[in-house]
């Protein structure tokens, strides 16, 4: 699929994986419209790319219906979604006081990583079904998961349960959208140098991609969206999950 000239939609454009992706994308020439809670990162992303940017939440249609639109006004129909919002945590499912995790925090997790994803893929998917397809189909829908999704360390029910969520719908949603000339993957990210390890000390980064095969190293952003490239560029990749993750399996703890 051509990059350059398409419209492009980035939920969670604003930091880490979405904005190394904006930036790779733009630059590529595709316009680039950002989704995220954080107004003022994403407008300058948003404004450092050529750009647009809409403060959504994902969990919520109505907002997303209507940035959907937005985009649409100032870039055209979007061909492509990249899902990189998310959120993360970390509690035991019982606690050293014997208390057990509390629902709330596991739904808020599950609402934003899962159902967000499937909110933003949904509606995004529905308005591109309405349009001609191009020799190469429709467009495509990116995904991101996690290696928590099969490697869920201690602390990470809730995580890993969202992650696993976005890999199971892969396949059936690809397959739902088939007849549509619509693709979707997703990418499992393993241990990856977003605005949450960085703000790890050095040592404490060492330490952490040192545990990953080869290389031995945490992970570039700009790989993530390197991997982004190569999913759009290629017809054959669908219903399927790539870990790019460098060989790593992750220890309990």
């Amino acid at each position: 699929m051509e990059i350059n000239g398409t419209a492009v939609v980035i939920t969670g454009g604003a930091s880490g994986l979405g904005a190394a992706t904006a930036r790779l994308l733009a630059h590529l020439g595709a316009k680039v419209a950002i989704f995220d809670m954080n107004t003022a990162q994403g407008e300058a992303v948003a404004k450092e790319i050529g750009g647009v940017f809409f403060p959504v939440n994902v969990t919520d249609e109505a907002q997303v219906a209507a940035a959907i639109a937005r985009a649409e006004e100032a870039h055209g129909v979007g061909r492509v979604l990249v899902n990189c919002a998310g959120i993360g945590s970390a509690r035991k499912t019982v606690d050293r006081e014997g208390k057990a995790h509390p629902l709330a925090g596991f739904t808020q997790v599950i609402a934003v990583n899962l159902l967000g994803t499937f909110n933003v893929l949904a509606k995004f998917a529905a308005r591109l079904a309405s349009v001609e397809p191009q020799a190469e189909g429709r467009g495509v829908i990116i995904n991101t998961a996690s290696v928590a999704a099969y490697d869920g360390q201690i602390g990470q029910a809730a995580y890993a349960a969202s992650k696993a969520g976005v890999v199971g719908l892969t396949l059936p949603v690809a397959r739902d959208l088939a007849q549509l000339g619509i693709r979707v993957m997703t990418i499992a990210p393993g241990l990856f140098l977003t605005p949450l390890l960085q703000s790890l000390p050095e040592d404490a980064q060492l330490s952490l991609g040192a545990q990953v095969p080869f290389p031995s190293r945490l992970g570039r952003p700009e790989e993530y969206a390197q991997m982004v490239e190569a999913i759009i560029r290629n017809q054959m990749l669908n219903g399927e999950t790539i870990r790019l993750d460098g060989a790593i399996r992750m220890a309990p703890r």
